[in-house]
């Protein structure tokens, strides 16, 4: 749950002032007549002014106050008083469905044997996380605080097992609190008690108490500044060490301090049976496991939630086959990756000048312009360390410690293909997995296909995976028939020479199940007798038009990673930047909203629309119909151009209300781990992270996880979910790689697809996120990147999630394509999104600040396929400069359409959907405001009364 963010009470504060002054000078002319009125020589007159003034001041208060709440506050007060509860029943189903993820999610990296442990006894925990783990990411996307968490120690209690208290105690005793990492702070402090602590009596106590010992380390990170840090030494560290350093200058966070080595060493120098527990959703070096003969299982918990830790102690004691696979590679050496020097944004050093002064959650920062070049093209994660492997490039075994998809159980299974066929186009066969040892579990069939690569031409990865499937629960000897179909074209590599098209070239693709990326089980070829080109009227059959090169400009200067001659460039392309200057003619291009001509987009030959037309015509009306129906052209020409600006303007956590066609207002709430209303302080339990349902490898299971949110979203009265994160692991270093699924496109694709599915049983729409290239922590960042790699890697789930999830909402992403940021590039949100996926609905920004954080602007967003502006007030740039422009009208005019597509299809518009009338605040105003006007109309009666008596009173005394 997000705080008040004070940069967002200012910044009301600020639209509210206009109103405040004139409120000022109401009430300095009111005292002013007061003080005037003394040369009124008649008494009665003259307390009659005096009370009418008072009068005055408080209907100008009454007015005043009335403009405010029912003008720039009306959105919050909307937004804090608009929402629901979700129900015991609901959830309690959640919780049913969030443990069965982490039972199928937690993967089991090593075991020799000593799991499970059938007859849960004692055991001693180790490590400091073990009483503080972690349950998932920080930020818009984590955990609230509403509900209890399972905790590691009751779910090792839960299974029956006795938990070394005393090691409980010395932890708690030593630190009770994790170091804050929150949107306004990232303290990347590492809490564990150096060895030195441990006295002689403690571990002698712990051996004494059982002979089998659990290590727990964790890691966490989330949303605000920065990824995890490449450089400890450089980054906001506090160190805990007694007389030592725990990080040497140029150490890494996913490396063990040297803390955590001298407790690992500790513990493995008193006790024989070790266990390692990894818990983060970002992998780590874990070599030292293969250091140590005492470690002899080793489990991967990602992130659980609020009640996934119940499923750890299943595990270990066996209740639970483990059947989890890994969502990215674990490699023993991270600097040595493709990647290394090439992940952390660097700044330009000529642009300086032009960096903005912002707020992230009350903290004051600056943001600079910066850039990030991704130097390894498709070569991202499992597909660089499979190809390089196959091309001799590298030991893999001393390269990758635990494959992507991999995973062990307690039991062991076999996988048969039977023939391939080839129908139209269409490739499928059957997949039979048998259990083969002596205890009930699932597997996982993944589906790999190795392309014919011709040297210098087209890159290729050997390894790719193009669909999975998880079994049932196979009883020991079972055997379950699984059907893998796909088309041939899925198979087509995108050819970024000339005007640039999918390509599916000839010769044998050899399609395999693997039990990981690099272990083939069966395999079949299927042989292309022609190379067919997807261009012109030759479409793909996915597509809506066939794809074309859309992003030439994003590939810069930047000499990108190639497979050709066994990668004969690898130590060019992976070399730190030569330079960090932008060029000359980039510079010209290169803008902000501080240098940015709002006139840009303006058309002089626009026609005006037309606008505020009696068509008689409602929203309602248009549940079901066709995107093209020609009906929204009457509905539309029934827009008002303040309804238009106000509802782009003010798309934060709601689409806001137009009377003129009678839209109702919708609420939207943050995820992807748990729904969180900002603003009302409701929210659900939380799910484990997207890395640990990846790791499920389980679409049904991922679609329940999505059926959950959105039965918890219609009953808070939210119809849209900021979820799921749709951006790739590229690196093991993003701080939100909690929010995202996995390195391959693939795998997150489906996941996602079957999640956006799940919640659309509901009427709720989710907006995948963050479209695109935002595989960072950060703002204002320029992603480098060539083409092929953009469609092939960091496009494809979303892709995947508009073809085969329906989406009907998209998020846009901070980063800079190029030297644009994404939500001006209509070849993104157009030409690619809408003109060659075929999505249908709307697009809305990251959040938007007062500022739009100095690069996003309405007129630029509009002009190039964004929709609304996700801000809570307007007053800055979320507000079109000109509304009254031809122009901005057809721009607004097709971005209303495309949120109202997606709105009147929610539940919102079913029958029992919610109430279209005024909200029941602005109805009690009302109230309060007839009240109030009575009450001044009988004090003016009053005064004037009295006026009337005290003259009369007077002219008898006169008289007399």
């Amino acid at each position: 749950m997000i705080a008040i963010q004070w940069e967002d009470v200012i910044g009301v504060l600020q639209t509210c002032r206009p109103y405040l002054i004139a409120l000022g000078v109401l009430w300095i002319a009111a005292v002013i007549i007061m003080i005037a009125c003394r040369k009124v020589k008649k008494k009665s007159k003259k307390r009659m002014i005096r009370k009418y003034s008072a009068l005055s001041m408080l209907v100008s208060l009454v007015v005043i106050v009335n403009m405010i709440v029912l003008g720039p506050m009306y959105a919050m007060i909307n937004l804090t008083t608009v929402g629901g509860t979700a129900s015991d029943e609901t959830t309690e189903e959640a919780k049913g469905v969030a443990s069965q993820i982490a039972e199928e999610g937690m993967v089991l990296l090593a075991n020799d044997g000593i799991l499970p442990i059938s007859d849960p006894s004692n055991i001693n925990l180790f490590g400091w996380s073990s009483v503080n783990p972690a349950y998932g990411g920080t930020g818009s996307g984590g955990l609230n605080d509403l509900y209890e968490k399972v905790s590691l120690i009751d779910s090792l209690t839960d299974a029956g097992f006795n938990v070394n208290q005393e090691l409980v105690d010395f932890y708690n005793e030593f630190s009770a609190e994790r170091a804050e990492m929150s949107l306004s702070t990232q303290n990347w402090t590492l809490t564990e008690a150096p060895a030195s602590e441990y006295s002689d009596e403690l571990m002698q106590s712990a051996k004494d108490f059982s002979d089998t010992a659990v290590i727990v380390l964790s890691r966490v990170a989330g949303e605000g500044h920065n990824d995890m840090p490449g450089d400890v030494t450089e980054a906001s560290y506090d160190n805990t060490a007694n007389g030592y350093e725990d990080f040497e200058a140029g150490e890494h966070y996913l490396q063990l301090s040297q803390t955590e080595e001298d407790l690992v060493d500790l513990v493995c120098s008193n006790f024989d049976n070790v266990i390692l527990l990894y818990n983060s959703a970002n992998p780590m070096e874990l070599g030292f496991i293969n250091d140590y003969d005492q470690i002899r299982a080793a489990i991967w918990c990602q992130g659980p939630g609020n009640v996934g830790f119940e499923a750890l102690g299943k595990i270990l004691s066996g209740e639970v086959n483990p059947s989890g696979k890994t969502s990215d590679t674990f490699i023993y050496d991270m600097t040595a990756a493709p990647w290394w020097n090439n992940w952390e944004a660097t700044h330009y050093s000529n642009m300086e000048d032009m960096a903005v002064e912002g707020m992230n959650a009350g903290t004051a920062q600056t943001y600079y312009p910066s850039f990030t070049n991704y130097v390894e093209g498709i070569y991202v994660g499992y597909k660089y360390y499979e190809t390089a492997d196959d091309e001799g490039t590298i030991d893999y075994d001393a390269t990758v410690q635990y494959p992507f998809g991999y995973g062990l159980s307690y039991t062991t299974f076999t996988q048969e293909m039977s023939d391939l066929t080839v129908n139209d186009g269409t490739i499928s066969f059957d997949v039979t997995v048998t259990n083969t040892g002596d205890v009930a579990g699932k597997d996982v069939v993944e589906v790999y296909y190795n392309p014919p690569y011709i040297n210098g031409g087209i890159e290729k990865a050997t390894d790719n995976l193009i669909d999975f499937e998880k079994t049932q629960m196979l009883e020991p000897g079972a055997s379950e028939t699984i059907t893998i179909t796909f088309d041939a074209e899925d198979m087509a590599s995108y050819d970024m020479s000339g005007d640039g098209c999918y390509v599916l070239e000839q010769g044998d693709y050899v399609i395999s199940v693997n039990s990981d990326s690099h272990t083939v089980l069966d395999q079949q070829t299927y042989t292309q007798g022609e190379t067919i080109r997807y261009e012109g009227d030759n479409k793909r059959e996915s597509d809506q038009i066939a794809a074309t090169n859309q992003f030439e400009d994003a590939a810069g200067d930047v000499t990108y990673l190639s497979r050709a001659d066994g990668f004969a460039n690898y130590d060019e392309v992976t070399a730190a930047p030569a330079s960090d200057v932008m060029s000359d003619d980039l510079v010209a291009q290169y803008h902000l909203n501080s240098n940015f001509d709002y006139t840009t987009y303006i058309n002089e030959d626009d026609e005006m629309p037309t606008t505020a037309a009696d068509n008689g015509i409602r929203l309602n009306e248009l549940r079901g119909a066709d995107y093209d129906d020609e009906r929204w052209e009457d509905l539309l020409d029934q827009l008002t151009i303040d309804d238009m600006t106000n509802m782009i303007a003010l798309s934060g956590y709601q689409t806001p209300a137009m009377d003129s066609v009678g839209k109702v207002q919708t609420i939207d709430a943050d995820g992807p781990m748990s729904i969180n209303n900002n603003f009302t302080g409701e929210g659900s339990i939380g799910f484990p992270t997207e890395t640990m349902i990846a790791c499920t490898w389980s679409k049904e299971l991922a679609q329940s996880y999505g059926d959950m949110m959105g039965k918890v979203c219609r009953e808070m009265n939210i119809a849209g979910w900021y979820a799921p994160g749709m951006n790739t692991h590229r690196t093991p270093f993003g701080a939100r790689n909690y929010e995202y699924f996995s390195e391959d496109g693939t795998l997150a694709g489906y996941i996602a697809s079957a999640a956006v599915q799940g919640s659309a049983e509901h009427g709720v729409y989710a907006y995948i996120k963050h479209f695109a290239m935002y595989e960072m922590n950060a703002k204002m960042v320029c992603v480098w990147s060539n083409e092929q790699a953009m469609r092939e890697i960091y496009l494809k789930p979303f892709e995947i999630c508009v073809k085969e999830g329906d989406a009907h909402a998209v998020m846009v992403s901070w980063s800079f394509i190029g030297i644009k940021w994404s939500g001006e590039n209509s070849n993104l949100l157009n030409t690619v999104l809408r003109d060659e996926w075929g999505f249908e609905g709307f697009t809305l920004t990251d959040f938007f600040r007062n500022n739009g954080h100095g690069f996003m602007n309405a007129d630029a967003a509009l002009a190039n396929g964004v929709d609304a502006m996700l801000s809570t007030y307007a007053g800055g740039p979320n507000v079109v400069q000109d509304p009254e422009a031809a122009s901005s009208v057809k721009h607004m005019r097709q971005a209303c359409k495309n949120v109202m597509y997606t709105v009147v299809n929610s539940w919102v518009y079913e029958e029992d959907g919610v109430d279209t009338g005024l909200p029941t605040w602005h109805k009690a105003v009302i109230g309060a405001d007839v009240a109030v006007g009575v009450i001044v109309l009988g004090l003016c009666v009053l005064v004037y009364r009295k006026y009337r008596k005290d003259s009369a009173a007077g002219i008898k005394i006169e008289t007399k």
